[in-house]
């Protein structure tokens, strides 16, 4: 920008502010900042061992090795800021605050010569002890952050069931066709014992359906080819399949096949399997 460039040419090319659309060239005479307008935010810590460690990475210091000269300056510094800021300082600061200075003079205090002058305690020790610890549990605390996190980072599908209760495998329904089959075989081998015979009175469907419940055990199966007396011939053998029909038609039998072309077992209605 040239020395001698118009200073209003200069502001109109950047406007302090927009306002509605408008730009602004210079600032309000009556325009009042009041002192507390302006608030400052710092990285907030958890302590002040958080505070001690954040000071020590920031310069690479090695926690065995503290400059407690230098970290006591910072310390006290960050306090006084907080102080100026008006923020709310804990007591456990000015507690460390308190333990530095003590190290600090501990430190520049002159040992008497003793034996056990070599083997005397480092004043640092605990606060190093400390610090080490607590940026173990701080990089552990770190690490646990970082694993994937339940109804945060994943979400569970799950499903409710009846957990109560066995699983029940019902059998295959018995198709007409394999009904038919059965009777067919049955009418097959009626033929076979076929002669003539003279009765009083015609076969009933009423009477063998009373015959077949009885037959039926309570619980369990019975086998379809044991309601039929092959004796009686191919019409004892159409009555017996009429009344099996009625017996199904009035719900009081069941048909019960494990797999196709197997044979064919009759229960009672509601009779444990």
């Amino acid at each position: 920008m040239e020395a001698n460039a118009d200073p209003a040419i200069v502001q109109a090319e950047i406007p302090f502010a927009l306002v509605q659309g408008q730009p602004m060239l210079a600032l309000p005479d009556d325009l009042y900042i009041p002192p507390d307008a302006l608030e400052i935010f710092l990285e907030a810590f958890e302590g002040p061992l958080d505070l001690l460690l954040y000071l020590t990475r920031r310069q690479n210091i090695d926690i065995v090795d503290i400059p407690i000269a230098e970290i006591t300056r910072q310390y006290t510094g960050y306090i006084e800021m907080m102080t100026e800021l008006r923020l709310e300082l804990a007591a456990e600061y000015l507690v460390m605050a308190a333990i530095l200075a003590e190290i600090k003079s501990r430190l520049l205090l002159p040992r008497p010569p003793s034996e056990d002058a070599a083997e005397e305690d480092d004043p640092r020790a605990e606060l190093i002890r400390r610090l080490q610890e607590y940026e173990r549990f701080k990089q552990a605390a770190e690490d646990l952050d970082t694993l994937p996190r339940l109804e945060r980072d994943i979400a569970v599908a799950a499903a409710e069931g009846d957990h109560d209760h066995q699983p029940v495998k019902l059998p295959p329904e018995v198709d007409l066709r394999e009904l038919l089959l059965a009777l067919k075989d049955v009418m097959l081998r009626a033929e076979l014992l076929a002669h003539h015979r003279i009765q009083g009175e015609p076969l009933s469907v009423r009477e063998r359906m009373a015959r077949i419940t009885e037959a039926l055990p309570e619980e369990g199966f019975l086998e379809f080819t044991a309601c039929f007396d092959l004796e009686e011939g191919r019409l004892g053998a159409v009555v017996t399949f009429l009344a099996l029909l009625e017996l199904l038609r009035a719900q009081l039998i069941d048909l019960v096949q494990q797999g196709p072309y197997e044979p064919i077992y009759l229960r009672r209605i509601g009779a444990e399997s």
